[in-house]
Parts: structure tokens; sequence; C-alpha cells
């Protein structure tokens, strides 16, 4: 009788061990998260608080995987193959449009590049110095890129004559603008005027013209997330943000040790110039003007409505665009932690 009781006492400790461990695993949300390109110096902004534990530290369990564009993000996220993600908001519109029925459609919750990377980019020897030079021109770029997509905005902003498209795939597109198989060249900043360098032309001899300081004030790559798991997991997104900011001030404030973190996730990258990247993305599109006076992670509401317009217009979508349908801010972390860009 004593070793049955004994046994029977064993057990019910054990028991008792596990109900105390098991739930603390059971807390944990896991949250499958997808990337709109490879891994690069922007990806630090997700990958640093995986590494240093601030998703952890909410009890996130969060996976970044590798993309190939954003439009694929919002399709994966769509079909729920991925819970959240990081896509253009452009990409986003037209899908919300394109796709007026479908269920679980992807919804942004926070803003990340307030204004847009998308640039032209054209060798100065050309001779194109303004964008009324690129009227008669031949221009490059991917059929899905961002700025090629949106070239119609830039176009009709600047007054643009019509311009020839080739298309080609991305590793291609520096290259034949290098070559002259193109006249100018259509990418984000932080992109193709590295790429354009590893092909041996120097920065100084690119004209490189920004779409925000030509006119075209669109919005660039937002946090996303599925309607289902909005639904489901509301205190999870509003955690994921939390954390998220908190490692977005890390990245801003030293971006030499978090490309240190992308290079433990892909040691094939090249640190110096990632790095150059990175700062690169925070100078031209995270911490800008626009983004210091609407605040990290925020939209203006008016600027959203114009962006949801033009969108529609360029992209000739099947229906015109809700800005309410596609962007939610009330999961956004409260104003005071989200004051990243202060000075220490």
């Amino acid at each position: 009788m004593t070793f049955v009781r004994r046994s029977i006492l064993a057990l019910a400790a054990a028991a008792g061990l596990l109900g105390t461990t098991l739930p603390a695993t059971a807390q944990e949300t896991a949250v499958k998260f997808q990337l709109d390109w490879r891994f690069e110096g922007p990806s630090a902004f997700f990958l640093l608080p995986v590494a240093q534990g601030q998703f952890k530290a909410e009890k996130l369990n969060v996976t970044v995987d590798a993309g190939n564009g954003s439009g694929n993000a919002v399709n994966r996220v769509a079909s729920g193959t991925y819970d959240m993600g990081f896509a253009d908001l452009s990409a986003l519109m037209e899908f919300h449009a394109n796709n007026p029925t479908a269920p679980n459609k992807p919804v942004a919750v926070m803003m990340v590049y307030n204004n847009t990377p998308a640039a032209v980019f054209a060798l100065k020897k050309s001779g194109i110095k303004t964008p009324a030079d690129l009227a008669g021109k031949k221009l490059g770029a991917p059929v899905f890129d961002a700025g090629r997509r949106a070239f119609p905005i830039f176009q009709k902003a600047n007054a643009i004559g019509k311009v020839e498209w080739v298309s080609m795939d991305p590793p291609l597109r520096e290259t034949m603008l290098a070559k002259g198989d193109v006249d100018a060249i259509t990418g984000f900043y932080f992109t193709s005027l590295l790429n354009l360098e590893a092909r041996g032309i120097k920065a100084e001899d690119v004209n490189v013209m920004m779409y925000p300081a030509h006119g075209v004030k669109l919005y660039g790559n937002v946090i996303i997330a599925g309607e289902e798991f909005l639904k489901k997991n509301p205190e999870a997104v509003k955690a994921f943000l939390r954390a998220f900011t908190k490692g977005a001030k890390e990245v801003i404030a030293n971006p030499k040790a978090a490309i240190a973190v992308v290079k433990e996730r892909d040691g094939i990258i090249n640190a110096d110039l990632e790095e150059r990247r990175l700062k690169l993305a925070i100078d031209s599109s995270v911490a800008t003007t626009d983004a210091k006076a609407e605040g990290f992670g925020d939209v203006s509401k008016p600027r959203l409505a114009l962006m949801a317009s033009q969108v529609a217009d360029a992209f000739q979508t099947k229906g015109r665009i809700n800005p309410d349908a596609v962007w939610n801010g009330s999961f956004l972390p409260t104003a005071a932690e989200r004051n990243i860009f202060a000075k220490k």
C-alpha cells in the first residue's frame, strides 16, 4: 500500500508540474510572417526583435520568411499561409479593389515606409536631368515593380509625355541600364542605387528622381494582417506592433548591430553593403519629415484617401478603393510608444 500510495503521489506531483509548465507554452501565440523580399538590410526591422527577444517578451513565437514581391506577400496572407506580412500599400489596395468578395482580405495595421522608396534612375551621361526629359525614352523594370506600376501617377504629376516600357527579370534591370539597353529604370531607391554600384556605376554618375521629391506622396510598405487572424488574435497583433516598435527604435539607433542579426540569418550577405542599404531605407522612407509629422506607424487620412484614388486610376483596378477598408490603425501602440525618432 505504501508503494502504491507513493506512486500515486508521484504521479500527482508530476501532473502538477505539467500543469504549471504547459500553460506557459500554450500562452505563446505563433505568428507566421512573410517579408516582401529576400533578407537584406531593411529585414533587420523584423529579424532584430526576433533575435533580441522583443516578440518573445510579448508571448509571441514569430517566424520570419523571405519573400519575392509585395503582391505575393499580400496573396500569401490572404490565403492564410501567413498570418501577417510586409508589403507595399499600393499592392494591398490593388488586391482589395480587384478581389472585393475575397475572404480574409489582408488589412494594413502599421505604416513603416511613410514615403515610397520608388524612384526613376538614369545615367547622367544620357542627358536625362528632369522628369520631363523621360518623354519618348525607353524605361525598364519588371512588370510588377512598384515604381513602374505607380509611374502613371509620377507621369501625371510631372507632365511627362509618352514613354516606352521594356520588361525584364529583377536581376537584369540595373545591368540593362548600365549597358545602355534602356534609358532609365524604376526601382526602390535603396535597391537599385546599390545594385548599379555593384555593376561598376558610381553613385555620382546616376541621376535619381525619387517619387516623393517630385510630387508623388505615396505611402510605401506597411505591416499587414489577415482578416481572420485580426479577429481571432487582436491582442497578439497589438503585441506584435508593440514589439516591432521597440525593435525599430533599436534598428534606427544602431544599424550596424542590426545588420549583424541579418548576417546571422543569411550568412552570404555583404554586411557593409546591407548596412548602407538599411541606412538609405531609414533616411529615405522611415525617419522622414512626413513620418515625424504623422507619427511613426500612423497615416494621414486625407493623404491615404488621395493615394487610394491615385492607385485606382494608375493601376486601372476593377473598382474604386475604400481607404477605410485597407487601413486599420486601432491596433497601433500609443503615440508615446511610437515616438521612436526622439533624441536620447
